[in-house]
């Protein structure tokens, strides 16, 4: 794969396995940009609770896609997609290599293949569907998607709410599950690609998230989460790090119990993220402990 073509490396994995510190390693040593795959980086009103890179880590390697967007702004796979190839577009024009990386499996996926189009839904229903989750809780979601969307309760992510509403809302609005509306025919892309996943052993990425659970608690977390309050019907606060602690500030919850299943959920969308990634045939997976190995390979595919 001679250097002068635009090649796209995709470091990815679960979270907590250490992405962000070989993406920003690859990324200077190749003299390039990091292009974020996060679906919720991208906020900017979100930072400890989303593991957003610090400034330091921002100011070693430029980053796009890390809060480039506000909580207020709808932000799907499809709405990536256009954003993503529009900027490497410009990207490829400055760098031969350009890196990827985040553990939004669907985000990866749309970017290297495509997605089709899903009918746009109203916000009124949107809204109506959050309002009933968090009245009724996951339960009611599960009950809801075998009912009117069994494709997607029998393959789609039924411990995941924000996947599950938007599914529901979908299957609401068009009469089709969301699964349908994914490509089955990889679209052609301006660009190669080499796929890296990251792992460790399911014990030490679990210890790993566990501890890090606690020191965005130690870094302002629910400081973060509280300041939020206001905003958190917003689908973009639908999701692991802020309703734990949504449900503490409710009562539902004592402090700990919020924490503990803060790391419960954390480590329930790790074990999602390695199956998604997983599932990919053309990705190469390497031990993060062996995270130096990563740039001999890359630069022997560049050859």
């Amino acid at each position: 794969m001679p250097l002068h073509k635009n090649v796209l490396v995709v470091i990815a994995g679960p979270t907590a396995v250490g992405k962000t510190a070989v993406a920003i390693e690859v990324a200077r040593q190749l003299n390039t940009v990091i292009l974020s795959a996060d679906s919720r980086q991208c906020f900017k009103e979100l930072s400890i609770g989303v593991a957003r890179p610090s400034e330091a880590e921002l100011q070693a390697v430029p980053h796009y896609f890390i809060a480039s967007h506000s909580v207020h702004e709808e932000m799907s796979a499809a709405i990536y997609e256009t954003y993503a190839l529009q900027l490497l577009d410009t990207l490829f024009r400055q760098h031969p290599v350009v890196v990827v990386t985040g553990g939004t499996g669907l985000y990866i996926k749309a970017l290297l293949e495509g997605l089709d189009p899903v009918p746009a839904v109203a916000a009124d229903l949107r809204s109506e569907i959050i309002s009933s989750y968090e009245t009724l809780g996951l339960g009611w979601l599960q009950q809801q998607l075998q009912k009117k969307d069994p494709l997607f309760a029998s393959k789609g992510e039924m411990q995941n709410p924000q996947r599950m509403m938007r599914a529901l809302e979908v299957v609401e609005a068009t009469g089709r599950s969301i699964l349908e509306f994914q490509s089955q025919t990889k679209q052609r892309r301006p660009f190669e690609t080499i796929c890296i996943g990251l792992e460790l052993p399911r014990p030490l990425l679990y210890e790993r998230i566990n501890q890090r659970v606690l020191n965005m608690m130690e870094a302002g977390l629910e400081a973060e989460v509280r300041g939020l309050l206001p905003l958190r019907r917003l689908n973009a606060l639908q999701t692991v790090g802020y309703q734990e602690l949504f449900q503490y500030f409710d009562g539902t919850l004592s402090r700990e119990q919020a924490i503990a299943l803060l790391q419960q959920n954390t480590r329930r969308y790790a074990k999602r993220q390695l199956t998604w990634f997983k599932k990919q045939p053309e990705f190469h997976w390497v031990e993060d402990t062996a995270y130096q190995t990563i740039l001999p390979f890359i630069k022997s595919m560049l050859e």
